[in-house]
């Protein structure tokens, strides 16, 4: 322990110098979050042009008719049109808030309100619990149109919405519930620990932020899914049959197999597990179930648990570590540096004893400044299933599984058909917003997978 804090204390050294220079960290937020706006623009205006091409791609012109191409075209048109105007209306209203001290309003209002409910300002947890809610309804509230015009405009209009007026305000509240009521104690732990710490605190918060996400892993299936999908355990049949068997095979640990009610809101579809290392879930859209055979549906699961098999929830979860973990590590320099504050126009007696809460989250806009490989490792290892199975239980338990890369390009074609997916995608806009290759990039490697395959039997 000491020797991370010895080495902790040589970064903050190092960055000593932002608790002393008078640097306009206003501007540099402002330009920063502006130029990566454009640049997300730019790509937008590059994809653009392919929703006007008249046929899919050579490779997907036998799964797709005229009819269903033009209709996807239409809706990848509408959406990226959406996107530009909302990415440009929200950068506008945070560069607005910004710009006229709303962060340091928030601040002041939040002390004037636990004020009247008899809290001084020595409650600093108080006042930033109440500060976090202020500017998340205050900046909530302005981007509710763009929520209404997507759920009932945009999807509706391309037959995929399935939400009430009803439902979308009843999510809407249960979301704003269930953000008091967990983050309101995450947060006060939170900063808790920065008081009983000190400039010690970083192996004390990651255990802290570890643990909690440890809870929700368990919390999110049993307390919070179930206020708005209804999960059914998998009726018997072909699929149940096929996925615990499947299951089974590759010693994958299922505890629960569940139907979940997607339809509800939307006609798109998904699949996905989730849970502790010894007792896993397994979740499948009625979407999906309607939209694919029950050969495709597997084939789709044995894709995502090849990102079980090959650890890549794990892989994330360490990465995700160790980025709060370096930035945990160059927070204390930030904690105590009132030219941050003065900089986004926080009063003088505030910016002399900077909040933790105030500090952190600027902080954060100063940093905001990586999964395409694992989508690839997955299709493998549905193409290289049979022999897999077949090393570990034998002949009999591979029976049945040598179309299984087949299955799943078939599943695939089959759910960007369903759902209107965009099939011509520009490099340059894949590669900075996709996490999955595109379909074409998907149906190519799996031939690949398969050529290779069949060429070590030989």
């Amino acid at each position: 322990m000491d020797f991370i804090h010895s080495q902790l204390a040589t970064v903050q050294k190092q960055l000593s110098w932002v608790q002393t220079e008078q640097i306009n960290w206003k501007l540099y937020v402002q330009l920063f979050s502006w130029t990566v706006t454009l640049f997300e623009s730019y790509l937008l205006l590059r994809q653009y042009p392919l929703y006007s091409k008249k046929s899919p791609p050579p490779a997907l012109q036998k799964d797709f008719d005229q009819a269903t191409f033009d209709k996807s075209q239409l809706y990848g048109k509408d959406k990226a049109k959406f996107a530009l105007f909302s990415g440009l209306y929200k950068q506008t209203l945070d560069s607005t808030l910004l710009q006229i001290g709303f962060y340091a309003w928030s601040w002041k209002v939040a002390g004037q309100l636990i004020g009247r409910l008899g809290y001084s300002p020595e409650y600093q947890i108080t006042q930033s619990i109440a500060f976090v809610f202020i500017l998340f309804f205050l900046s909530t509230i302005p981007t509710l149109p763009l929520s209404v015009y997507s759920t009932f405009v945009l999807e509706e209009k391309h037959g995929f919405n399935k939400t009430t007026s009803k439902l979308f305000v009843t999510d809407l509240v249960k979301s704003w519930v269930l953000a008091f009521t967990f983050g309101a104690p995450f947060l006060a732990i939170f900063l808790k620990i920065f008081q009983w710490a000190g400039d010690r605190f970083v192996p004390w918060l990651m255990a802290f932020m570890i643990s909690f996400q440890l809870i929700m892993v368990i919390l999110y299936p049993t307390v919070i899914q179930p206020l708005f999908n209804k999960l059914s355990p998998l009726a018997d049949g072909e699929l149940r049959k096929r996925t615990e068997a499947l299951a089974a095979k590759l010693k994958f640990p299922l505890k629960h197999l569940y139907e979940i009610d997607g339809s509800k809101r939307s006609s798109h579809s998904n699949a996905y597990f989730f849970g502790l290392p010894w007792a896993k879930h397994i979740v499948i859209f009625d979407t999906l179930i309607q939209q694919s055979k029950p050969d495709e549906v597997e084939a789709v699961l044995a894709h995502e648990l090849g990102h079980w098999f090959f650890m890549h929830p794990s892989k994330m979860l360490l990465i995700s570590q160790l980025h709060i973990f370096s930035i945990l590590a160059l927070f204390p320099a930030f904690l105590h540096a009132p030219p941050l504050l003065a900089s986004f126009d926080y009063p003088t007696v505030v910016a002399r004893n900077p909040p933790t809460i105030v500090a952190f989250l600027l902080f954060q806009m100063i940093l905001t400044p990586i999964e395409a490989v694992f989508e690839f490792e997955a299709d493998r290892f549905a193409v290289d299933l049979e022999d897999r199975v077949r090393a570990t239980g034998g002949e009999k338990e591979a029976e049945g599984m040598a179309d299984m890369g087949d299955r799943l390009g078939r599943a695939l074609i089959s759910l960007h058909v369903k759902n209107l997916s965009t099939v011509w995608v520009d490099w340059m806009y894949s590669a900075y917003h996709h996490s999955h290759p595109t379909l074409a990039e998907r149906l190519k490697g799996l031939e690949t997978f398969q050529a290779e395959k069949m060429k070590k039997r030989q």
